[in-house]
């Protein structure tokens, strides 16, 4: 990552154009529920912007922050009704398909306003007539809100920042014309419906499925599954149609990738930034404004990464699939924490003071974690990897850590938040119980138990119990097993072992964790593979009712130890691949069990 970061950084200075990128750490959409979604990655913007800096495409002082858009600058495009209605969670939660109780409004209007904002900044800065004409290009991390019209929200789709950054500008008297190029999967239709009485600007369109004509848009509709071939030489007639404009914006949305969870198209990563290329250079002289849209698998934030590459250096670079966005930025916060800082005189797991306390010679003093990390310590860390954020974001606050003795083994690790001034005080937000061990010959941080809890939430009929639940999540899995990443190679431990009580629970750590036992590693491989495209709930479900058949017969699932190694570890890969060939994976009807279960 180095080299390339050099080799980009030098290519940004010989050859890059003028970008600049809009992004804001509340671009991060406070709803946990969409977290527990495998088509939805609400970390998408900082993902990008990390690992556009981490690339060296990107300078820290190209980055810059949004505003908030105005209630007047919205009501410029959209109706008293409309911006009524967002004042309440049940209206924000039906644009997610969420539980209202797990919407907090000001926090989520919050974001919807941050990023429509940062398209008004961004169009404004494109007709700034002190920046050079040529290469005058801005992206922002978060917009392109396509499907919402003048009275209605949807799709994802809470205000349409295209419209209002239009209206705003031909509010102070810009009249040229705009051309909004729409490469989202899906058709613009709330664009085209609040841009429908302005003659100067053009819509042109390529999306994977027919809503029926829109009026006043080019639009080009392509078959399910159309590839990069497919895909391009469309957008070159679009490209060739194209007028003349002042100002663009282009929705270069990421669900035109194969495989994306609510897009149809099959787009590569590769094709993805061809599609990015041919549009920058035929913008080359045209002011643009460019915008994520939709995005709606694992490989979004790579979409979106590589939109910024083709605008900054402009260079076919693919994204590196092994670039772990979060681990980067944990690892970089953890390199400027230091022992101290921590609680740790130095890392020494046992005192004299330890001694004096077991011989009764002194009052219990302060327990460290592990012998390493202090109660201020932990709330310290959490802090400085934004965790503690997130939480006050979802309206916790009043945070304190207790450590203590675990009932049987190990150290004991609870954080508890109050929800504000006239909500429960000393909610119980998460619980851990570690211990050192030594597991497969090598010293390990072992995980007993861990549970992240939202007691402000509640499960319903849309945020259904998962197994082993009592309140829904957080959302912050993916934070919290990188923080216990941080605390194992502090303590120069060899990797995390832990017990996954449920499927869910190992599916989410898939990527980085495998069993310790081969030939189990081969069963769950077998499982992904064989019902992995279901969704995730319906696994849990089918698992926790008895539902699922291995090789036709009942099958319960095994808690064995699962690992993320920090150092190279063999791994038995022919007894995984035996048994994953072995073994096939079914779901009974649940009428069937019904029958098969009944007296």
């Amino acid at each position: 990552m180095r080299v390339a970061s050099l080799v980009n950084t030098l290519r940004r200075f010989w050859h890059g154009r003028a970008v600049e990128v809009f992004h804001h750490p509340a671009y991060r959409l406070p709803v946990p529920m969409l977290q527990g979604r495998r088509e939805f990655e609400p970390r998408r913007a900082d993902f990008a912007l990390w690992y556009l800096l981490a690339s060296g495409a990107l300078a820290a002082n190209q980055v810059l922050r949004p505003r908030r858009v105005t209630y007047e600058e919205l009501a410029r495009v959209h109706t008293p009704e409309l911006l009524d209605g967002l004042s309440r969670a049940e209206t924000l939660a039906a644009v997610f398909s969420v539980d209202p109780a797990d919407v907090r409004v000001d926090e989520v209007l919050g974001t919807v306003r941050l990023a429509c904002g940062g398209t008004l900044l961004a169009a404004q800065a494109c007709l700034d007539p002190g920046r050079p004409r040529v290469g005058r290009r801005m992206l922002n991390l978060f917009g392109g809100f396509h499907h919402a019209g003048p009275a209605r929200a949807g799709g994802l789709c809470h205000v349409n920042d295209v419209a209002v950054a239009v209206a705003a500008l031909r509010a102070d008297g810009f009249s040229g014309r705009v051309a909004v190029l729409d490469l989202d999967a899906h058709p613009p239709d709330g664009t085209a419906e609040c841009l429908r009485g302005d003659r100067a600007v053009w819509i042109g369109s390529i999306s994977g499925v027919d809503w029926g004509a829109l009026p006043s848009v080019d639009e080009t509709v392509l078959p399910p599954g159309a590839d990069d071939a497919a895909y391009l030489a469309a957008l070159d007639g679009l490209l060739a149609r194209m007028p003349p404009a002042q100002l663009a914006f282009v929705i270069a949305g990421g669900d035109v990738l194969r495989g994306d969870a609510l897009g149809q198209l099959g787009l590569s990563l590769a094709g993805a930034r061809r599609r990015d290329l041919r549009v920058a250079a035929a913008l080359l002289h045209t002011p643009s404004v460019w915008l994520p849209g939709g995005g709606y698998g694992e490989d979004a934030w790579r979409a979106l990464a590589g939109t910024g590459i083709a605008l900054s250096v402009g260079t076919s670079q693919q994204v590196k699939l092994s670039f772990d966005p979060l681990e980067a930025r944990f690892s970089s916060i953890a390199r400027t924490l230091c022992a101290e800082e921590l609680g740790s005189d130095g890392g020494s797991s046992f005192s004299m003071d330890d001694l004096a306390e077991d011989l009764g010679l002194r009052s219990p003093q302060r327990r460290l974690l592990l012998g390493f990390y202090s109660a201020e310590g932990v709330e310290h860390a959490l802090s400085r990897y934004g965790i503690l954020a997130e939480l006050t974001r979802l309206g916790y606050g009043s945070f304190h850590i207790e450590i203590a003795a675990a009932e049987e083994v190990g150290d004991r690790l609870r954080l508890y938040g109050s929800m504000g001034p006239e909500g429960p005080a000393n909610q119980l937000l998460g619980e851990t119980v570690f211990e050192r061990r030594t597991v497969e010959a090598a010293r390990v941080l072992y995980v007993h138990w861990l549970t992240l809890r939202n007691p402000a939430a509640r499960l319903s009929a849309r945020r259904p119990r998962l197994p082993g639940q009592e309140v829904p999540g957080l959302g912050l899995a993916r934070e919290v097993a990188e923080l216990m990443v941080r605390m194992a190679e502090r303590l120069e431990l060899e990797g995390i072992v832990f017990r996954p009580a449920n499927f869910h629970t190992a599916w989410q750590t898939r990527g980085a964790a495998r069993f310790v036992d081969a030939a189990r590693q081969g069963r769950f491989e077998a499982l992904v593979r064989d019902l992995g495209g279901l969704p995730l709930l319906e696994i849990a479900r089918a698992m926790a009712e008895g539902r699922v058949r291995m090789n036709g017969a009942a099958y319960a699932w095994e808690a064995d130890e699962m690992a993320r190694w920090l150092r190279e570890h063999p791994a038995d890969e022919a007894t995984a691949a035996a048994e994953r060939e072995r073994v096939r994976f079914t779901l009974a009807p649940e009428a069937l069990h019904a029958a098969s279960a009944a007296p």
